[in-house]
């Protein structure tokens, strides 16, 4: 793979391909504030990242993670830039001075279809589609479609709602450029090839992500099914989330008080194989009592460290990158006292953060509620002529009517709808529909 074509600023929807470099990272900065200013990032203010959405005490919702994971991400990009002349690619540096905006921008949208309740939303859409009402849909939409539904994901649904065409928009849906969009997806393949649950792409939109990796150059992999390599900058971008989460739960679990003080600092004081740090650690405790500072402190010393690892990962194995080689994460190839920190950190968090009785509460709440809304609006698409499923319909915003009558179509838009609804929004509606509340 080659950067000249790699960091194209050609924009989903238009045909016109900006000159020059300045040219070029001021289409990254677009990109950027377009992601900004959108109506589906303001949403992420009301979606639950892990803990649910806060009382007396703030934790993360998916706004703030992403807000911080695109943070880390321009901290990577700007490292990375830093270390080009030893990787002697032979192309003037300045090229590269858009990246920042570019990962920066990526990691603002890499939440962007997840839909409310966390992780768990994902999980009841494909359930209902599996073990729910929805699977009277088996046979009627799609093999493809029904691939996807029974297997929604998040990631995929990023995508579609960047460069869908929703009903009364325009071309190109946010019309960005083709490097941001390439650069969220961490999977470049559809339902039909995934494994672990994990792909990128749904059915509706593998034509036009595969019309942007042949523009960029993207290594392809497999034909039948269709299977691309990740664009290098998609390594950063993973690489940003996977810190942020992982530092920033252990953070929030402290606030709440599930972790104790002596703990979090254990958890984020084992990755550190430096003596020095230690020692600065120690003079700064010595100004600083507050303890929720201090933990600030540590933190922010260690995103700063997990950074610096990450880019001597993608250098030395940047070769392996560019020729679509690399099948890992960055952070998975940490070593050391890193690595086996990260295992542990992983391991307390699955114990103690993500079974905690809170997250659970959320989860199945969102089992529920987003359930009932798929029954609501799916079962109207069932019986269509009824006065009832007249009524549901009428609810849902002119902007997610598909542009055609299929069925799959229409199931699709419903979930566009359902999956774009915040957790307030969700359940508020839910509580309506029910009559639990006028």
């Amino acid at each position: 793979m080659q950067w000249e074509k790699l960091l194209s600023a050609r924009r989903l929807g238009s045909e016109k391909i900006p000159d020059g470099i300045a040219e070029t990272r001021s289409e990254f900065q677009r990109d950027y504030d377009r992601i900004i200013f959108s109506s589906a990032f303001r949403r992420l203010q009301n979606k639950t990242q892990v803990f649910p959405l806060p009382g007396s005490v703030f934790v993360h919702n998916r706004l703030t993670h992403s807000l911080e994971v695109a943070s880390i991400g321009r901290s990577l990009a700007n490292k990375l830039f830093m270390q080009l002349p030893k990787l002697e690619l032979g192309i003037d540096k300045e090229y590269f001075l858009g990246i920042d905006y570019l990962v920066a921008t990526a990691c603002l949208a890499h939440d962007l279809g997840n839909p409310p309740f966390g992780h768990s939303g994902e999980a009841a859409i494909s359930r209902y589609f599996t073990h729910g009402a929805g699977s009277a849909f088996q046979g009627k939409v799609d093999e493809m479609s029904w691939t996807d539904l029974i297997h929604f994901e998040g990631n995929a649904n990023a995508f579609r709602l960047l460069s869908h065409q929703f009903n009364g928009r325009r071309e190109g849906g946010m019309a960005m450029t083709y490097a941001v969009l390439a650069s969220i997806v961490k999977y470049p393949y559809g339902s039909d090839s995934f494994t672990k649950g994990k792909y990128g792409l749904f059915c509706s939109e593998k034509e036009v992500f595969s019309s942007i990796a042949n523009e960029l150059g993207l290594i392809k992999k497999s034909d039948a099914p269709l299977i691309y390599a990740r664009h290098p900058l998609v390594y950063l971008v993973e690489a940003a989330d996977d810190i942020a989460y992982q530092v920033m739960d252990v953070e929030d679990a402290h606030r709440l008080n599930i972790l104790s003080t002596a703990e979090t600092e254990d958890i984020y004081l084992s990755f550190f194989e430096d003596e020095i740090f230690i020692q600065k650690k120690d003079q700064i405790y010595q100004q600083v009592t507050d303890v929720n500072e201090r933990i600030s402190f540590l933190r922010a010393s260690l995103i700063n460290y997990l950074t610096d690892l990450a880019i001597l990962v993608f250098i030395e194995n940047y070769q392996k990158i560019m020729n679509g080689n690399f099948s890992n994460s960055l952070v998975s190839c940490f070593k050391g006292k890193a690595s086996d920190a990260m295992k542990k950190c992983k391991e307390i968090s699955f114990e103690k953060i993500y079974n905690h009785r809170s997250v659970i509460e959320i989860e199945l709440a969102g089992y529920n509620v987003l359930g009932g809304l798929l029954n609501e609006f799916l079962g109207a698409l069932l019986e269509p002529t009824s006065h009832y499923a007249r009524k549901v319909m009428a609810l849902i915003p002119v902007q997610y009517k598909p542009h055609s009558n299929d069925l799959s179509s229409q199931v699709r838009g419903v979930l566009d709808y359902i999956s774009g609804m915040t957790d307030v929004y969700a359940l508020k509606l839910f509580q309506d529909i029910k009559g639990i509340r006028f």
